[in-house]
Formats: structure tokens, sequence, C-alpha cells
């Protein structure tokens, strides 16, 4: 594990070491970069379950109409295509930790089903007359807030106590400026071995201009700004213009990528996911929380503007 001397990230690690050895639900909430995977594998690297593969999905990254086939599985001849029975996600981490990754993105049924497992400890493939008993520690991760979602119909509030056993929070890199340090100088090591260069440093001009950015992007933002600054120069020492943030190329902007009377609404909603993406360094997660859509509303946004583009082309 990363050095940390932040107080209230110590407190975080040392709880979940200290709930690793139970097999109680887990909730860990936090920014988009804040590290929750990374907390996630450190508990099932501290538990009972460690000597089993750890298993992790991505909720937001898999097309909902394939997302109960992932979890559960499916039987040979459940539908078109599966010519063969194959094993979900929940059956795979049998007897070790299961990473909901993003679990907010779950559809209403397939939340339904998740209790069901959280309350019976079995799954039942698609297309399967049978359950099957499975022994699995949940993890779930989210950046949104449960609570308000419960409030607004869009998540269960059963399945929400029942994952919010033991609940986790990390806290933004922001208000955290004392990790920031050992942080960068770890990237800056592990960039350094993985691209085969010497051992680089950085300047204290650069260092403060680390610590004086708010990094919403958090840990994994400050992670690709060390590994750009590293690969883009050749000096051994990394000093302050050679960290290049979001902020560098605000002069850029030019006339066309910005608001403007007589814009539609559609142009004006286009501009701002354009503008949000470029924020976050095209982080999707991270700018869908910005902007307060889901995920999935994003991703459905960008594939009618690529829609739009193609017929444009074409016309």
């Amino acid at each position: 594990m990363i050095q940390i001397a932040d107080q209230k990230m110590i407190k975080v690690y040392e709880m979940a070491e200290s709930v690793a050895v139970s097999r109680a639900s887990v909730l860990i909430t936090g920014e988009s970069g804040t590290g929750k995977e990374l907390l996630a594998r450190f508990i099932h690297g501290k538990s009972p379950r460690n000597a089993k593969r750890f298993v992790a999905l991505n909720c937001a990254a898999v097309p909902e109409g394939l997302l109960e086939s992932e979890l559960f599985g499916f039987e040979k001849g459940a539908f078109t295509g599966a010519d063969q029975r194959k094993a979900g996600k929940f059956e795979a981490a049998h007897e070790s930790t299961f990473l909901l990754d993003e679990v907010s993105e779950l559809p209403l049924l397939l939340q339904a089903k998740l209790l069901r497992v959280l309350q019976e400890g079995e799954v039942e493939r698609l297309g399967g007359s049978a359950p099957v008993k499975v022994n699995v520690r949940i993890i779930a991760t989210t950046n949104r807030s449960l609570e308000k979602m419960v409030k607004e119909g869009s998540f269960r509030e059963d399945l929400y106590y029942r994952l919010n056993v033991i609940p986790l929070q990390i806290p933004a890199l922001r208000v955290r400026p004392s990790d920031i340090e050992m942080l960068a100088g770890h990237f800056v090591a592990a960039s350094c071995v993985e691209n085969g260069l010497p051992l680089k440093s950085l300047t204290d001009l650069a260092m403060r201009k680390l610590k004086a950015y708010r990094w919403p992007g958090n840990v994994r933002e400050l992670q690709n700004v060390i590994e750009r600054s590293i690969l883009l120069n050749a000096t051994q020492v990394i000093g302050e213009d050679h960290i290049l943030l979001p902020e560098t190329a605000a002069g850029d902007q030019t006339p066309e990528h910005s608001f403007s009377p007589g814009m539609t609404v559609g142009e004006a909603e286009r501009l701002l996911i354009m503008k949000t993406l470029e924020f976050t360094s095209q982080n999707r997660t991270r700018a869908a929380e910005l902007l307060g859509i889901s995920i999935r509303t994003l991703r459905n946004k960008l594939n009618e503007y690529k829609g739009g583009e193609l017929e444009s082309n074409l016309r």
C-alpha cells in the first residue's frame, strides 16, 4: 500500500483492516479517482478470502442488456447465441470478494435480484431451473449519494441498508494535501520504473504547484499528470513548468468553443458536456458526477453526438 500521511485516510484504512476479517458488506463512497477500488482490494488482501481471486465488475461499463447475464450467468439455450453454459460473476467470486463498482448504476430490476443474493446466498442463472449457492463477500462503491437516490425512488431502500453495513468514505485529495507529496513521489518512481527511465525528481516549486491545485480528478488525475510530466520531459529534474495542469490551457479557448447568444439548448448542452469532459481529462465518471447525471445518461448523449456527426458526414 502507498504510504499515507493524512489522519482521515489513516483512520479509513484502520477501519477497513479491522472489518476485513468479517463477511459483512462494505459500502465505499467518495469522488471518482479517490481510490475506492484500491481500498476494496486492500480489504480483500487482509481478509481470510485472500487466497481466492478478487472479482470486480463496473456496473456502468457493461451495457444494461448484458448486466444480468454478467452477474448471474446463463444456461445453454437461455437466449439466442447462448450455445453453452456460462457462470456469472457471483459464481466466479464464490468464497472470495466481489466488488460491485458504481453500484448506483444498477437498474431497479437487478437491484431486486442483488438483494436476493445478499439475503439468500444464492443465484439463479438465466434459463436455469434451480438456484446455485454462493458464499460471496460484497463490497460496493459509488460516487453518488445513494440516500438521495433512495428518496428519488431510483435505488431500493432495503438494498441500500443491506450494502451499507460497513460504510467507508474516502475524502477527496483536495482536503488531504499532506498526501500529495507522498503520492507524487510514489508515482514519479513508479512511472520511471514502468517506462524504463532513470529515477527523476520534482523540484520544490513543482511540488508547490501540485499542492496548490484542487485535483477534481483526485488521485487518478495526479497519477496521470505525473506520468505525463515524466514522459514529455527528458530532464532528470521535473520543474514547475513541466507540470501541465488544465488551467495551463485555459487561455486557449476559441470563440467557436464558447457559449454565445442564439445557441440552441441542445448545442449548449453538448458544449457543456464536452467542456466538462475536457476539464476532467476525459474521465466520464467524474464528468457525469459534475454534470449531475448518471454515467449511462452521459454515454447515451455521447452516442447521440457521434450519430449526429455521422449523419452530417453522410449529407
